[in-house]
């Protein structure tokens, strides 16, 4: 196999151009004007160009992000900053696992630092201006260091195993890759309801009432084990509504936003989990875990034959070839391949999401409830009530809210 450096180079810098330029393209299309009908009852013209004025602002504003981070990107790569890093970070004599773990280290702390500014922009100024940030700047503060910490912990591990195994393992290098990288993963799906979300949020049981007995006795209808709800203290850094499923077996958690249960009824609430538990039932995150230890697969078969590719190396001017090194660039080759299956993917998430509309509206008597409970969400959270097609097939994992809301009411008419 041989690829030169120029067709290297070429199709890298397509992948982050046009990503870039495509996405500017969508976002343009994306803001429209006119207040859909089915929103009149619950939305005034005023509170419609609140969303419209929320998302012209944060369409520019991730624009500007986008942008910025090109221009770093491609600086740091035209003007050699791939080798001058790998000569210092070499410069200490540590082995090749060290060596490489203090280069990728130093790659991604710079860009978790460069990326702060942005973060600290739109949660207090972006956020606040419309009326949804509640994050106090301690909190802020902490936050970021909890996720720093959990990122070193987590991606340092695997890092230091697939930099082990990809050094001395030879051509079952990719495979055992995978498979330990698929390991953490269910590890970390099994762990992360009890350990790593309380460290962010305060769970707590739902209190015994209307609305926990509304949900035991519709979870007993469909015959979902359910041992408790739980309400999440979302109101701490966002006036934002929603609810989750999360985790498997004994740790998994249905999980609500204390915003949530502030502005929905009852029959409205349990709609939302029947289309949580819908996903369940349809095993929808099973099969969305399988596809994704898939292509973890396929991706570190690819990179078995670019880790220590030659012409990979030359198109970033490096002196010497080292796995480490090869993991960056190659996951900026890959990057065109990710953007397809990300779009497959986003295509099989709408549909399981029509699918979890479907179960719920079928199985539970006050699903009509979903209807009202999607628009309040949307209009609460200044949701795009019309996205454009194309941003929809970029970008949307869930369908546009007025699809939904189409989809429910011809299942109605159908009944």
């Amino acid at each position: 196999m041989h690829i030169s450096s120029n067709m290297i180079t070429f199709v890298i810098l397509f992948a982050l151009l046009g990503d870039f330029f495509l996405n500017i393209f969508a976002n343009h299309l994306n803001i429209r004007e006119a207040l859909p009908h089915e929103f009149t009852d619950y939305c005034d013209q005023e509170q419609y160009k609140k969303s419209q004025k929320y998302l012209k602002t944060t369409t520019k504003f991730g624009q500007i992000s986008s942008c910025f981070d090109i221009i770093v990107i491609l600086t740091f790569w035209f003007l050699g900053g791939f080798p001058l890093l790998d000569s210092f970070v070499r410069s200490f004599g540590f082995n090749a696992i060290i060596t490489g773990l203090f280069y990728i280290f130093i790659l991604a702390i710079s860009k978790f630092f460069l990326s702060i500014p942005f973060s600290i922009y739109s949660t207090f100024y972006i956020e606040e201006q419309f009326g949804f940030n509640k994050t106090k700047p301690l909190l802020f503060f902490i936050d970021s260091l909890k996720t720093l910490f959990l990122s070193i912990l987590i991606g340092g591990t695997l890092l230091s195993l697939i930099l082990l195994f990809f050094e001395y393992s030879g051509e079952s290098a990719w495979f055992i890759c995978w498979v330990t990288t698929a390991f953490i993963i269910l590890i970390i799906q099994y762990i992360v309801p009890t350990w790593v979300l309380p460290l962010f949020n305060k769970f707590t049981p739902l209190k015994e009432g209307e609305l926990r007995n509304a949900i035991f006795e519709y979870a007993e209808s469909i015959n979902f084990s359910l041992d408790n709800i739980f309400i999440m203290d979302g109101s701490k850094r966002s006036s934002k509504a929603n609810a989750f499923f999360t985790g498997f077996g004994k740790n998994r958690r249905i999980v609500l936003f204390d915003t949530l249960i502030k502005e929905h009824s009852i029959k409205e609430l349990v709609s939302v989990l029947a289309h949580e538990m819908g996903h369940f039932k349809k095993k929808h995150i099973l099969k969305n875990l399988i596809i994704g230890i898939l292509q973890i697969g396929i991706m570190f078969f690819l990179l078995s034959f670019f880790v220590s590719y030659k012409g990979l190396f030359d198109v970033f001017s490096m002196n010497y070839i080292s796995i480490y090194a090869g993991l960056i660039f190659f996951g900026m080759l890959y990057s065109p391949i990710d953007f397809f299956l990300s779009i497959l993917m986003k295509i099989s998430s709408r549909k399981d999401e029509y699918e979890a509309d479907k179960f719920a509206f079928k199985t539970y008597t006050g699903a009509e409830s979903l209807i009202d409970a999607l628009k309040k969400l949307s209009i609460n959270n200044l949701s795009n009530l019309t996205p454009h097609p194309l941003y929809v097939f970029l970008n949307y994992s869930h369908p546009p809210v007025l699809k939904r809301i189409k989809a429910l009411q011809d299942l109605r008419e159908s009944l």
